[in-house]
């Protein structure tokens, strides 16, 4: 069925007081917008730091509603809830429901990686080359974890797994969202991979996606406070730089000897920095590129 969908313009500083507010007279949910979206002005806010939450100088609060309640009511239940409330930016528009996963695989096709790892969505053919003998074929419902191979660090990640010898070893996916690279590893060849992620979703999102791959035997997912702290040969972390840069001493120690890390989720001009940190512990680190993300990797110094 439709959806109401109520607009409102207010400064960053009042804006928990506007979410609070929808959300107490029945809002669905509650998104927060650009109000200079698709507009040369529009500002970007691509990585927060620690314990952040960056927000517009203006913010566009967006609410979600039955399609059958009445607006004037609402903007009134609205003032009672917060008086102080500026409603005069208020528009509504209806929103169409539709199948959103259906309008999710229309758009996810079939991604190659590499020379032969394959992120496919479930239902469509595959691709030729996706059916040789040696793919490594995931087919992948990201649901609400991040990871579907079309970011470009979860690209950078996959070439770099497709491009190791991942035969009977262990792999640890520290920030596993989708699961996506810990699944690729697998169906790469790895013996078994763990994930580890703080999102409550993404362990679900992991769990689930391995049960339909049919690796789940191989498959742990955890998060952090109930990880069994273990070393293995290949560790990835795709998460962001301001992270990988406070998890620097964890991450390492989580490498064995010899073994070999790739860190992702870094925009270009922060990876000099990074580089450095992790030199402490690793060798022949290496930096590649694509679009505005890198990918770092090096091997663990044995002493």
């Amino acid at each position: 069925m439709p959806h109401l969908e109520l607009s409102l313009r207010c400064r960053a500083a009042d804006e928990s007081r506007y979410e609070r507010a929808l959300t107490d007279v029945g809002a669905m949910s509650v998104t927060l917008l650009d109000p200079r979206a698709d507009t040369p002005n529009e500002q970007a806010i691509l990585e927060p730091g620690v314990g952040e939450t960056p927000l517009w100088a203006d913010c566009l609060v967006v609410a979600l509603f039955d399609d059958d309640v009445p607006r004037d009511a609402l903007l009134a239940a609205l003032e009672a809830a917060d008086p102080g409330l500026d409603l005069g930016s208020a528009s509504f528009r209806e929103v169409a429901d539709q199948d959103w996963v259906r309008a999710w695989l229309d758009q996810f096709q079939p991604m190659a990686f590499g020379t032969r790892t394959w992120i496919v969505p479930w239902d469509p053919d595959l691709p030729e080359a996706a059916r040789a003998a040696n793919a490594a074929v995931v087919r992948l419902d990201p649901g609400l974890a991040f990871g579907s191979g079309t970011h470009a660090t979860t690209a950078l990640c996959l070439e770099w797994l497709d491009g190791l010898d991942l035969a009977g070893t262990s792999v640890l996916d520290f920030g596993c969202g989708s699961g996506i690279l810990a699944l690729a590893a697998l169906k790469l060849g790895a013996a078994r991979a763990v994930g580890v992620d703080n999102d409550p979703q993404a362990i679900l999102a992991t769990t689930d996606n391995a049960l339909r791959n049919g690796i789940a035997d191989r498959t742990s997912v955890f998060l952090p406070p109930e990880e069994p702290v273990a070393t293995y040969p290949v560790v990835v972390a795709n998460i962001l730089a301001v992270a990988l840069d406070a998890l620097a001493e964890a991450l390492a120690a989580r490498v064995a000897p010899g073994g070999v890390i790739a860190l992702s989720g870094i925009l270009i001009g922060q990876d000099g920095a990074l580089v450095e940190r992790y030199s402490a512990w690793f060798d022949d680190l290496v930096v590649a590129q694509r679009e505005d993300w890198v990918r770092i990797t090096g091997r663990r110094r044995a002493h």
